[in-house]
């Protein structure tokens, strides 16, 4: 007898230290920091007693696990940033396609898989940073019009390693055929006034600092850096607004194809798209929301409206193999 008792007692401490990844739980991989997602799932959490176990990481490592673990995955639910990492999921099989008028609703078509296997949650727009010590808004006008003579020696640029200047170019291909995109990143690179930084926030600093006078970067970036140094000689333009708009990308999800608990999962996705999930998903990263009927933070609307882009954001996935081509052939490094 004592001897069973023992053993119920090894077994029940054995299984007890296993992460419950079914029923009223979900495991959800993704690229967002912990400190900006663990508060959007704390809500629902308490909202719905559903427990969110989470595993952070690069997209690229979380998609390549992804893929290794198959069937075996105890992933439920995919969130991650660019909406080229997200194409690249969906191209890769491991996601699914949902149906839902909630979210069809809720996130703008050219926010989206035309497929629905994933929903852009967030926006962010890759735009014009510069010194408003040394440029006018008046001097300024097109992402394009950056690449003309009068700024020789006066751009700086975050690396093209970077996911987000791909998917940039990648719109340029999509909008414009690769040759005139090609044309405008030659023009870039022979107007570099230093070699590629390695991040936006770098990028920043060297306008601030006078060794660039513009600079092209994602809008939290300068959030996250004005907050810090207010008194910063930097301010965003808004390109393109007589043209085809602002580029925009997203933050996304979307349901993973093996999940074991997809319906869990789906409702989880539909919450993140509704008016009461999307400033707290928005919201700590300094994004906008994706749901227009969400109004942005006091200090996102601070920087103004404008414009953006209407083109489907999948497209940056689908011309990214083309973009990274295009960028080693104009030498931007």
């Amino acid at each position: 007898m004592k001897l069973l008792i023992s053993l119920a007692l090894i077994l029940t401490s054995f299984f007890s230290a296993i992460p419950s990844f079914a029923g009223d739980s979900l495991v959800v991989y993704t690229a967002r920091k912990e400190h900006l997602i663990k508060p959007v799932f704390d809500a629902y959490t308490a909202k719905t007693g559903t427990e969110i176990e989470y595993i952070t990481g690069k997209a690229g490592p979380l998609l390549t696990r992804l893929k290794a673990e198959g069937t075996n995955t105890p992933a439920d639910l995919l969130i991650t940033v660019d909406a080229g990492n997200l194409w690249h999921a969906a191209n890769e099989g491991l996601l699914l396609p949902v149906s839902s008028e909630k979210l069809d609703t809720n996130i703008p078509a050219h926010l989206k898989d035309p497929q629905n296997r994933w929903f852009g949650l967030s926006l962010r727009a890759r735009t014009i940073v510069y010194n408003t010590d040394k440029v006018s808004p008046a001097d300024l006008s097109t992402y394009e019009a950056l690449a003309g003579d009068e700024w020789k020696n006066r751009l700086v640029l975050r690396t093209s390693k970077k996911v987000y200047n791909q998917s940039l170019v990648a719109s340029f291909i999509a909008e414009h055929g690769e040759t005139v995109a090609e044309k405008t990143v030659r023009g870039w690179v022979a107007n570099l006034a230093a070699a590629p930084f390695s991040n936006d926030t770098k990028t920043m600093e060297a306008v601030a600092a006078g060794i660039g006078d513009v600079g092209i970067v994602n809008t939290y970036y300068y959030g996250r850096l004005m907050k810090k140094d207010p008194a910063l000689p930097l301010a965003l333009y808004w390109p393109n607004q007589n043209e085809s708009g602002v580029h925009v990308n997203v933050s996304g999800g979307g349901v993973i194809k093996h999940s074991k608990n997809s319906d869990g999962a789906f409702r989880f996705l539909e919450w993140l798209s509704s008016t009461e999930a999307q400033s707290l998903f928005a919201d700590a990263n300094m994004e906008y929301p994706a749901n227009p009927a969400v109004p942005s933070s006091t200090e996102v609307l601070a920087w103004g409206e404008f414009k953006a882009n209407p083109l489907n954001v999948a497209s940056y996935g689908e011309h990214q193999a083309a973009a990274i081509r295009l960028m080693d052939r104009a030498g931007y490094k």
